[in-house]
């Protein structure tokens, strides 16, 4: 376990992006974020690299989880972990009806292997022919990895990078930081407890509140703040909002 004294504001980060509680809504919801953050690393000078898009049948986005390299970039983002809320009128119903939808954001610290190594007794690794960019066209030759580390269950997949290196490479970068949020934030003995009370991705759980309909507003649920600038916001513009 690393030393609680360490501060990360200055590393590099791991972004995860899941879809929650509303259906395909959320689904596009957890694409409109997964752009949202691209955009203001973008703007920000971030190099932001996908490792991962779990796409289902019908085009809707599962999970986006990304790698964002530069100084400070986990100090930036930090404040982003938890549940994002939207209220709109839905594209996808014919009766224009207003719909709530959710997506859960989780932002960790790169941690490196001298500071957390792991085992290869404690790892599973499978490899699997990856779909190329964006999920298009299962390429030939298995250059998808996943990581199981058996004694906490948690599983780790990689498919976006070019050769089995780089994605196993990237694997065991996020299983690090994953692992190292279980060990600090949980004091606790047994996979059970460790495992306890996970945040739910529907209403009462937000961090962040973004209204498109009847009003255009964006509510930060822990400070009570508001803002009226919503698309700029979602156009990757938050410097508004995490100052």
């Amino acid at each position: 376990m690393i030393k609680e004294s360490n501060n990360y504001d200055e590393r590099e980060a791991t972004l995860s992006i899941y879809a929650g509680a509303g259906g395909i809504d959320a689904e596009d919801w957890a694409a409109m974020l997964l752009r949202m953050y691209q955009r203001f690393c973008e703007k920000k000078g971030l190099k932001f690299q996908l490792i991962e898009k779990q796409v289902n049948a019908r085009g809707g986005l599962n999970k986006a989880l990304s790698q964002i390299s530069g100084q400070g970039a986990y100090g930036l983002l930090k404040q982003e972990n938890g549940v994002h809320r939207l209220v709109r009128i839905s594209p996808f119903s014919a009766a224009k009806l207003r719909h709530t939808s959710f997506a859960l954001v989780e932002v960790l610290p790169v941690i490196s292997f001298k500071e957390l190594p792991l085992s290869e007794e404690d790892l599973e690794i499978t490899y699997f022919r990856a779909s190329g960019p964006g999920g298009q066209n299962v390429q030939q030759v298995e250059t998808g990895v996943r990581v199981r580390h058996k004694p906490t269950g948690l599983v780790v997949t990689s498919q976006e990078d070019r050769t089995q290196a780089q994605n196993k490479e990237k694997a065991l970068m996020v299983l690090r930081s994953k692992l190292h949020k279980l060990a600090e934030e949980q004091q606790v003995k047994t996979l059970k407890e460790l495992k306890g009370e996970k945040v739910k991705i529907e209403w009462g759980n937000q961090i962040r509140s973004y209204i498109l309909h009847p009003y255009k507003m964006i509510r930060d649920e822990r400070t009570g703040k508001k803002y009226s600038c919503v698309e700029d916001v979602l156009d990757g513009n938050l410097d508004k909002i995490l100052s």
